[in-house]
């Protein structure tokens, strides 16, 4: 007999999903049951920092994760992690254990009341199967809803007792099933497209995550070759699109309307390929778009191409971008030359210098040091697709799971996970995953004592005497110890030289905690 347990094995298995991110319940231990030999469970202290390395798992392998959580208590605990990968496009399929079906009516304890509704607005779709029955059918629709466009977390509420049912003989039909995307430009609209660009005086392109994550940054490059145009990317970019040494390259946009139409100034024509038009942060009134420029955005979500803003086509953000570096004349306009980097003397710069002198060139880094964004973009040599992740939602929690789960996707890159000693409490749980699993992530600690993001946001909102915006005294080398983490704290070149050498050369997981000062430049 094939149950509904091994039936769903045999989906994640057609799916390439042979990886478990989770932290297990009673509700979720008949699931797990005589554990699959061919499947791994990588084990998370805490459902934030589940959801956060089978995001990081996701976007680093461009496939679907599978995150494990338990009932409506520990969906809570992963709502963070929900609104990061909405954001970020991730493909995740969620499942939480439910109540046995036997007692969810008088509502005993670990029922998940009104289980579906209990993610929303932050997934794509939420089930609970009707019958024990229809779990192969709702897992099969959860994995090709996570990757048809535009991508995101799905949620599926089983019920413990469903597991062991026999499954139906017409559902092993789900087994066979493909779901296809076709995103592409006919060749008419690929040259009308085309046509526009190379009429266009003065382009700009501004390139937001969707590249990066279709692995498409090398058409990118052929696009802004043969128009010679500027590139920039858009606001809190989650990802890097464009190798930041390219000439073209301009840096990131910052998120407020006023400073965004200063910095396009002078191009009648902005691409936005795979970014969100725009994503601001502080209020500064000003201009949605430069006066005379107008707006093309490339976009895999139907959602964001309604926004209010330019002409939009929905499709496949790799295959357009093909179609129009192919197809565009080149441009007679001349070379650009790369803008010079601003360079001040801090600590937290400097620090960004010696990373970025030592690492080897193709180091993935996950960001999660909110105040040292800005110098990160203007001085990092990032040239491979897949090189840096940033929270996408901008809350905290991200960076120190996503860096585990990143690292286990790509074990041939070395993952450097640079975070604030604010965001690090949020998730620091990942480091006993990272120690158990042998995962060698170099996670570096940029100790000033303060949510730096938030004192610099005070400013802007001229808000004074804000309480607790300081967190002082944190000793992450003996928490880094206490979870099995080599850990050091530095607070000279040398010392950051010798530690982060040794870290990259030990083959297992490391943390530095660096005192840096505060503000950074």
């Amino acid at each position: 007999m094939t149950t509904v347990r091994d039936l769903t094995y045999d989906l994640l298995r057609r799916h390439d999903i042979s990886t478990v991110f989770g932290n297990p319940g009673s509700n979720e231990l008949p699931f797990l049951e005589d554990f699959p030999s061919d499947f791994r469970y990588i084990l998370a202290l805490h459902e934030g920092a589940a959801i956060g390395m089978a995001d990081g798992y996701a976007q680093a392998t461009g496939r679907t994760a599978l995150a494990n959580l338990h009932s409506a208590a520990g969906t809570g605990n992963a709502m963070g992690g929900f609104a990061n990968a909405w954001n970020a496009h991730t493909p995740l399929v969620v499942t939480a254990g439910q109540q046995t079906r036997a007692m969810m009516g008088i509502e005993p304890l670990l029922t998940n009341i009104d289980a579906t509704t209990l993610p929303k607005p932050l997934v794509k779709w939420s089930c609970e199967p009707t019958r024990a029955e229809d779990a192969p059918l709702a897992m099969s629709r959860a994995l090709h809803l996570s990757t048809l466009p535009a991508p995101g977390p799905v949620y599926l509420s089983i019920p413990y007792d469903d597991w062991d049912k026999a499954a139906e003989p017409e559902s092993l039909r789900l087994l066979d099933r493909k779901v296809s995307a076709a995103g592409a430009l006919d060749a008419g609209a690929a040259a009308a497209l085309a046509a526009r660009l190379d009429r266009s005086a003065n382009p700009v392109i501004v390139l937001g995550p969707d590249v990066d994550a279709a692995r498409a940054n090398a058409h990118a490059v052929r696009l802004a070759e043969r128009l010679r145009a500027p590139v920039w990317v858009a606001p809190s970019a989650p990802r890097c699109p464009f190798p930041t040494t390219h000439p073209n390259f301009r840096g990131l946009l910052t998120a407020s309307m006023a400073d965004i139409s200063l910095q396009l100034e002078g191009h009648d024509l902005v691409l936005a390929p795979g970014a969100l038009v725009f994503r601001y942060h502080q209020y500064e009134p000003g201009p949605l778009l430069p006066p005379g420029a107008e707006l093309v955005h490339i976009t895999c979500d139907p959602d964001e191409a309604a926004r209010p803003m330019g002409d939009a086509i929905v499709g496949d953000v790799g295959l357009i971008l093909a179609a129009l570096a192919d197809t565009v004349a080149e441009a007679a306009r001349p070379a650009l030359a790369r803008a010079a980097p601003g360079s001040k003397p801090l600590a937290p710069e400097r620090v960004l210098d010696l990373m970025d002198e030592l690492a080897p060139r193709d180091a993935i880094y996950v960001n999660e040091s909110t105040s040292t964004i800005e110098a990160m973009w203007e001085r990092m040599r990032w040239e491979h697709p897949g090189s840096y992740y940033f929270g996408a939602a901008g809350g905290l929690g991200f960076g120190t799971p996503a860096a585990v789960g990143v690292q286990l996707a790509e074990p041939d890159r070395q993952v450097i996970a640079l975070i604030g000693d604010g965001s690090a409490n949020y998730s620091v749980t990942a480091l006993w995953t990272a120690a158990r699993h042998k995962v060698p992530v170099v996670f570096v600690i940029m100790r000033n004592g303060t949510y730096g993001a938030l004192r610099w946001f005070a400013g802007v909102l001229k808000a004074e005497e804000v309480p607790a915006l300081d967190v002082p005294d944190i000793d992450f080398v003996a928490i880094a110890k206490g979870y099995g983490v080599d850990a050091v704290r530095v607070d000279s070149d040398n010392a950051f030289i010798a530690a982060f050498t040794g870290a990259l050369k030990a083959g297992k997981p490391s943390l530095i905690e660096v005192a840096t000062a505060w503000p950074a430049a």
